[in-house]
């Protein structure tokens, strides 16, 4: 059995990574601060053997021993939440990362980060691959985060190169599924909420800005494989969906598989939103045999389903 803590466990994602690994026999330490976390992302987790929770922020240095894998996820990942504190959002990323950093190496531990597609900005490469360094506005609104993110892979190189820690760094592309948050402010979960309740649908400029829209459940399947994978395979890979969409068709698949009524309305783009966004993942096809298996239709069913039966 082994002991593999989970930084941001009781975020979207971070609370299907806890379930995944303790349903493989894992004893798992989910840490959280609940800055976007919720308690309602892990009941089903409580009373499990398997399962600790600790409400720690990870700008703070944590201590434990025994660890032998880390998931450092924590990190608000939504525009509204990121620039809410954005302070807040670069410490988590630098000074949060460090004090993960640090318990890693004292555990002899291995460590993976969730990094982000949001590292190669506004893209001039299409599609992303790995060997692309970005186009990243470093004094723009969104820089707390594609800026973070961008040093925190550079911190694990260097504990990787200077203290030979054993590290993974994935870039993870647009991810939607059950446990968002109604108010998470990413695209999915606004169309979704919006057509359930028959309201506008706003669509942030002319719709034709692309994006490649992964269901959670592959997601958790890459990271899984990627901590599982030869050690020689530190990253970074692209793990999301190659399948794009313009937000103006996605606008309409909801409203489709919603029967809403709802009308498509336009507002103006937020500062330095991408135009188009769609990972090249032969890197994962290779290395992790890994692709997505959960199509944009039957993946917005599932979170259509959720949305209908939430309850805060």
């Amino acid at each position: 059995m082994k002991k593999i803590l989970v930084s941001g466990g009781a975020g979207f994602i971070g609370s299907h990574l806890c379930t995944r690994l303790i349903n493989e026999g894992n004893y798992v330490i989910c840490l959280d601060n609940f800055f976007t976390g919720t308690r309602s992302n892990i009941t089903h987790l409580k009373g499990n053997p398997l399962f600790e929770f600790v409400h720690h922020d990870i700008e703070l240095p944590y201590f434990r021993e025994g660890i032998d894998e880390i998931y450092n996820l924590a990190c608000p990942a939504s525009p509204v939440h990121y620039q809410f504190d954005a302070i807040k959002t670069i410490k988590t990323s630098v000074v949060g990362v460090l004090n993960m950093l640090g318990l890693a190496k004292r555990n002899g531990a291995k460590i993976m980060q969730a990094s982000t597609s949001e590292i190669y900005g506004d893209p001039t490469v299409h599609p992303q691959v790995e060997g692309y360094w970005g186009n990243v506005n470093p004094i723009g609104f969104r820089s707390c985060y594609d800026e973070g993110k961008r040093c925190a892979e550079t911190l694990f190189m260097d504990y990787h190169r200077q203290n030979h820690l054993r590290i993974k760094i994935i870039r993870i592309f647009n991810t939607y599924g059950p446990r968002m948050l109604p108010d998470d402010g990413r695209v999915v979960s606004n169309f979704v909420v919006q057509a359930l309740q028959n309201h506008d649908i706003t669509i942030y400029g002319d719709g034709n800005q692309t994006r490649s829209f992964q269901y959670v459940d592959d997601l958790i399947e890459g990271m899984v494989r990627m901590m599982n994978a030869d050690e020689a395979f530190i990253g970074p890979v692209n793990i999301g969906n190659p399948n794009e969409f313009t937000i103006r068709e996605l606008a309409e698949k909801v409203i489709q598989l919603t029967g809403s009524r709802s009308k498509i309305v336009f507002e103006p783009l937020p500062h330095d939103d991408p135009r188009q966004r769609k990972p090249d993942i032969s890197l994962a096809k290779e290395k992790l045999h890994w692709k997505p298996v959960v199509e944009l239709d039957e993946g917005l069913r599932r979170m259509i389903d959720y949305f209908k039966e939430y309850h805060p």
